[in-house]
C-alpha cells in the first residue's frame, strides 16, 4: 500500500488511477447487464461505488472534526440505499452521481492534515483504523469494482495486486478463518502469508489468485480448497 508521511497524509495515487479506471470502465456501458457480482447488476455496482464515497466522506468528517459519523447507519440501511439508488436513477444519472461523489471525497480528503490522518475512525466492519486507511478502502474499492464492470485483474499495478493478496490474507486472520495453504504466485518471489512452511500450495499468477480470493475468478488450481466470500 502507498506510504503515509507525516505531513502530507497518504500517497493518493492508486485511488486516482484507479477513479479513472472504474469511471472508463462506466462509460459507455450497458449498466442494465449482470455484473461480475452475483445478484447485482451494473447499476448496483455504480450505485454502491457512489454511496460507498460518500461513505467514507462521514469517516473523513469524522477524522476532521471529532464528531463520529458511521459510514451507515445499519448494513440494511446501505443495503437499502444501493437497491434504491440502482433502481431510481438511469444509467447516466449514476454515471454523474459516481463522478461527483468521487470528487466530494477527493475534495474532503485533501482537507486533511497532520494529525487528522492519524485520527481513528470506524469501518463498515466495525474496525477501528486511522484515517489514513480510508485511502486504501477507497482504493480496493474503485479498482475492485472496476473490474466487476469488465476490467480484468491483469490491468492493476503489481504493487497493488500484492497489496489486495495481503488485504484478503491478513482478513482471514482477523477473522480466524485462514484456509490451510500457502498462495504462491508464479510472477513473484514471495508467498502469501510469508515464510510459512508444511502447507499446500495454490499456485497461479498473483491477478489470478487475486481475482480468486476477492470472489471474482476461479481457482487457478483445481487443488485450491474452498475459500469464503472477501468482504
Amino acid at each position: 500500500m502507498p506510504d503515509t508521511g507525516p505531513d502530507l497524509g497518504p500517497d493518493l495515487g492508486w485511488m486516482d488511477a484507479g477513479t479513472a479506471y472504474f469511471e472508463a470502465r462506466v462509460r459507455g456501458a450497458d449498466l442494465g447487464r449482470p455484473s461480475r457480482l452475483p445478484g447485482w447488476s451494473g447499476r448496483h455496482v455504480v450505485a454502491h461505488v457512489a454511496a460507498n464515497a460518500r461513505a467514507l466522506g462521514r469517516l473523513v468528517h469524522w477524522a476532521r472534526t471529532g464528531e463520529e459519523r458511521p459510514m451507515y447507519a445499519s448494513a440494511e440501511a446501505r443495503d437499502a440505499e444501493i437497491e434504491d439508488l440502482a433502481a431510481r436513477l438511469d444509467a447516466a444519472a449514476l454515471e454523474s452521481l459516481a463522478e461527483e461523489t468521487s470528487e466530494e471525497l477527493r475534495e474532503a480528503l485533501g482537507e486533511l492534515s497532520g494529525d487528522q490522518w492519524d485520527a481513528r475512525v470506524r469501518t463498515a466492519q466495525g474496525r477501528l483504523v486511522p484515517a489514513s486507511e480510508v485511502v486504501w478502502l477507497r482504493t480496493r474499492e474503485v479498482w475492485v469494482h472496476g473490474v466487476d464492470l469488465g476490467g480484468r485483474f491483469e490491468d492493476l499495478p503489481g504493487e497493488l495486486v500484492d497489496a489486495l493478496l495481503t488485504d484478503v490474507t491478513a482478513l482471514w486472520a482477523r477473522r480466524g478463518e485462514e484456509p490451510a495453504m500457502v498462495l504462491r504466485p508464479a510472477d513473484r518471489l514471495t508467498s502469501w502469508p510469508a515464510d510459512v512452511d508444511g502447507l499446500p500450495e495454490v499456485r497461479g499468477t498473483a491477478a489470478e489468485l487475486a481475482a480468486w480470493v476477492t470472489g471474482r475468478g476461479p481457482a487457478p488450481d483445481p487443488a485450491a480448497p474452498t475459500i469464503g466470500r472477501w468482504l
